[in-house]
């Protein structure tokens, strides 16, 4: 099956899932129709300059909505008096697209002509737009948060899985949001895109045994023994930049970038769900956005409950 045609079997996904009736795909079509086109647009126009943008917008929206829910928190700046989540261990030096959020927020609001779109809505429908944009899965997305006034480093620190975690703990990780294994298995295929740091997959390609040995032996021109923790490789070394189910033959060929990724497919009860996906990529996009709107709906703030921003770095 070629790439184009995958990429637009991906697309015409129909998807079909119960959400929180506090949110809805509606919300806006009264107050601002302009709203869901102007976002496309913007993060369109951002990937088409920069492909890795797609897989940094969708991160952003992972990351605000496993730290206290999905209510913008992450996008806030740290202040003399405030201390935000993006210092926290799984975001400092790694998170990225704030500016492209900015611009988002300000052409929303344009478009609008009033200050109804909430930073959180815009996390959650930049990062579906992300995914098409790369030859992903289209999900309705359900509409309706508010934005924090407050944010947790702690929470951001603790509930944030690690790239190191076991496989183990990544279920326990994603059940305490409310999430499966099966919402794990699915949510991780966004690793078919984006890049990873030398520091965070050392270990693995230099200690590991559970690794292609031919996979291993090239990653240390871009990730020696010592030094270069900065340096990225793909995730997905195959298609870096289409969204697709190469990530699970990865893992079958013991070709997982992270030590947390490799734990989905290493002799235990994740075995069975990652050779399904590697098989049936309709399968896999039909998951994966789903378990989006899943985890689109962890604790949002509705109706009267936090604020629509300003300015999505920071409290009105």
């Amino acid at each position: 099956m070629t790439s184009t045609l995958l990429c637009k079997i991906f697309v015409m996904v129909a998807v079909a899932t119960c959400v929180s009736s506090q949110l809805s795909p509606t919300f806006y079509d009264k107050v601002c129709p302009r709203a869901l086109p102007t976002i496309r647009s913007v993060v369109m126009n951002a990937v088409q300059k920069e492909a890795r943008m797609g897989a940094s917008l969708l991160r952003l929206h992972f990351h605000d909505c496993f730290a206290t829910g999905c209510d913008g928190s992450v996008l806030l700046d740290d202040t003399a008096s405030f201390k935000g989540e993006k210092t926290a261990a799984p975001n400092a030096n790694s998170l990225r697209g704030f500016e492209v959020i900015d611009s988002i927020k300000a052409a929303v609001d344009q478009a609008c002509g009033a200050r109804v779109v909430s930073c959180a809505d815009i996390l959650a429908v930049a990062a579906r737009d992300s995914v098409l944009a790369l030859g992903g899965p289209y999900w309705q997305v359900p509409l309706g948060r508010r934005d924090s006034t407050t944010a947790s480093l702690d929470s951001a620190n603790k509930d944030i899985p690690s790239p190191t975690s076991s496989l183990s703990g990544l279920i326990s990780a994603f059940r305490a949001k409310g999430l499966n294994q099966q919402d794990l298995i699915a949510l991780s295929g966004a690793h078919t895109i984006g890049q990873a740091r030398c520091l965070l997959f050392r270990n693995r390609i230099f200690n590991e045994t559970n690794v292609d040995s031919d996979f291993a032996t090239d990653l240390p021109d871009s990730c020696p023994a010592s030094g270069g923790d900065n340096n990225l490789s793909p995730l997905d070394p195959t298609t870096p930049y289409v969204f697709d189910n190469k990530y699970y033959a990865n893992l079958v060929e013991k070709k997982g970038l992270l030590h947390s990724d490799q734990e989905l497919f290493n002799g235990g009860s994740a075995d069975a769900q990652v050779r399904s996906y590697m098989s049936d990529p309709i399968s896999f996009a039909r998951d994966f956005a789903n378990s989006m709107v899943k985890m689109g709906s962890i604790s949002p703030l509705t109706g009267t409950a936090g604020q629509v921003r300003v300015n999505c770095r920071k409290v009105n």
